[in-house]
């Protein structure tokens, strides 16, 4: 198999019209293949999330992750741009939406796209994966413990956020969920609410919940980090992206 590949800092056409800054990675070779949209955590575009673009690259996917706080601190580092995304209450919706699918729009117009894309997000990623996937025309979509899909925020959360509830039944792809029982925010009892939601309107699921994993169990620079987790959930995302979008 040939792992090389390349990656670049390009501007991509987001919500409104306005030109964001977002990190590409492609696999060598002219194979016809599926796009990935990544969405960055809370922390923002950092180090870390641009190394997760690079291994779908490596696993035979286009991949895009679109800066999402570029607007409120374009050239900021990554935890002061996330300070004053917070600080503003975070992404809107409306906005979140526009820039992923100026995202999928950059993955599909490349040579390379079979026009099939996926989505996956972790943290507040994992929330606004699943709300591109009920409002947007996407192939997959991966929830990496994303909070609020389900569940109310806590009084002084710093993000201006609701639960998806009243979106799940039109959900439009399908979706694979991945928490960890000691996780809060979603805490298990969030994830089954989620589960009855989308079992009884018929959708398309897979969930998995890691025994004695928390949130962020994906993060490697982080304490959360747990490798049995993570591990697992990287194989089943690689098999759950080559089963709905190829490549």
């Amino acid at each position: 198999m040939n792992d090389s590949l390349s990656a670049e800092t390009v501007r991509i056409t987001g919500h409104g019209g306005d030109e964001i800054e977002a990190y590409l990675a492609r696999p060598d070779g002219d194979q016809r293949r599926g796009g990935v949209v990544v969405i960055h955590h809370m922390p923002g575009y950092d180090r870390a999330t641009k190394e997760i673009v690079r291994r779908f690259a490596e696993l035979g996917h286009d991949a895009v992750c679109p800066n999402l706080y570029f607007r409120e601190a374009p050239g900021a580092a990554p935890d002061d741009a996330a300070a004053v995304a917070r600080a503003a209450g975070g992404v809107p919706d409306e906005r979140l939406l526009g820039d992923v699918a100026g995202a999928a729009a950059i993955l599909q117009a490349l040579p390379s796209s079979n026009r099939r894309v996926g989505v996956i997000g972790y943290c507040s990623g994992g929330r606004q994966a699943v709300l591109a996937a009920c409002n947007l025309d996407l192939n997959a979509a991966v929830d990496c413990y994303g909070a609020f899909v389900t569940g109310t925020p806590p009084e002084g959360f710093p993000l201006q956020v609701t639960n998806l509830v009243d979106q799940l039944p039109q959900l439009r792809t399908p979706l694979l969920g991945l928490f960890g029982t000691e996780d809060t925010f979603p805490g298990p009892e969030q994830v089954a609410e989620l589960e009855r939601i989308l079992t009884a309107h018929g959708k398309d699921f897979e969930f998995h919940s890691y025994q004695g994993a928390g949130h962020a169990f994906f993060a490697v620079d982080r304490p959360s980090y747990n490798v049995a987790a993570a591990n697992d959930g990287w194989e089943r995302i690689s098999a759950f992206f080559r089963r709905h979008l190829g490549g």
